[in-house]
C-alpha cells in the first residue's frame, strides 16, 4: 500500500509518521519519504486505521489521482488476504455447528439444535471479545449505531453476549433472550449494511480485535444466520 501524506518537511516528520504507522495492527513494515511525500506500507492493515494514525500525528493523507490502477496480481493478492483473514471466522462457525450437532446427537430436535448453536455462538464470540476487551468498544462503535451513541453499551456488550449464551444453553428465559438477540443483532446488521454501502474499510469486532477481521459480507451472513434462527424459534413459541 502506498499513500501520499501532506505536511511532511524533514526527517523528523518521517520518524514521527514511521512510529505512528508501525503501531497500527497489521503493518509489517513502513518506509516514509518526506521528499516525495509518500509512505510505502507492507502488510494487511485496515485503511481507516492508517488514516487515523496519520491524522493523529498531525498530518493528512491526500488522494493520489496519478496512481496506477491495481494490477490483476494485486487484486488477486487482496482477495487471498481477505480469504485468509476470514478463515478463523469460518473455522469458529464450523466448530460451533459441530458442537450444537453433537449436543443433539441422541435425539435431534431443530429448535434444541438452534438454541445450542446460538448459545455456543454467544459464549465463544464473547470469549474472543474479552481477550482484547479494552480495544473492543472503539472498534464496535465504528459500525454499531447504539454503541456509537451510548459508549456504555459497547463496554457491556460482551457481558450481554455471555448472558444470552448461558440463557440459550440452560434454556432460561428463552423468549426474552430471543427478543434481545433480534434487537441487538438487528441494530448491528443495519450498521454493517450502511458501512458496506459506503465501501468503508474498517475492522469487524464480532470476534474481538485480537484477530484482524475486516468488515465484509461475511459479517452479514453471520448475523443473518442468528437472526433467522431467532425469528424461527420466535414463530414456534408464538404458535
Amino acid at each position: 500500500m502506498k499513500i501520499n501524506i501532506e505536511g511532511m518537511h524533514c526527517s523528523s516528520c518521517e520518524e514521527t509518521l514511521q512510529a505512528a504507522i508501525e503501531s497500527v495492527r497489521g503493518v509489517d513494515s513502513v518506509k516514509v519519504d518526506h521528499v516525495s511525500g509518500t509512505a510505502q506500507i507492507e502488510g494487511s492493515p485496515v485503511s481507516q486505521d492508517i488514516i487515523d494514525a496519520v491524522n493523529g500525528s498531525g498530518y493528512e493523507v491526500s488522494e493520489n489521482p496519478q496512481a496506477e490502477p491495481p494490477s490483476v496480481s494485486t487484486i488477486s493478492n487482496e482477495k487471498i488476504s481477505t480469504f485468509t483473514q476470514l478463515t478463523p471466522l469460518a473455522i469458529i462457525l464450523v466448530y460451533i455447528f459441530l458442537g450444537a450437532l453433537l449436543a443433539n446427537r441422541v435425539s435431534f430436535n431443530l429448535n434444541s439444535f438452534m438454541m445450542d448453536f446460538m448459545g455456543l455462538f454467544f459464549i465463544v464470540f464473547s470469549l474472543f471479545k474479552f481477550i482484547d476487551y479494552k480495544s473492543f468498544p472503539p472498534a464496535f462503535s465504528k459500525y454499531d449505531p447504539l454503541a456509537k451513541k451510548v459508549v456504555v453499551y459497547a463496554w457491556i456488550y460482551p457481558f450481554l453476549e455471555a448472558f444470552l449464551g448461558l440463557c440459550f444453553l440452560l434454556r432460561i428465559n428463552i423468549f426474552t433472550s430471543i427478543i434481545i438477540t433480534i434487537a441487538i443483532l438487528g441494530m448491528t446488521t443495519c450498521g454493517v449494511v450502511v458501512k458496506l454501502m459506503k465501501r468503508e474499510t474498517i475492522q469487524c469486532a464480532c470476534i474481538g480485535t485480537s484477530l484482524n477481521l475486516p468488515l465484509t459480507k461475511a459479517t452479514l451472513i453471520e448475523n443473518g444466520i442468528m437472526l433467522f434462527m431467532s425469528f424461527w424459534m420466535l414463530s414456534t413459541l408464538l404458535k
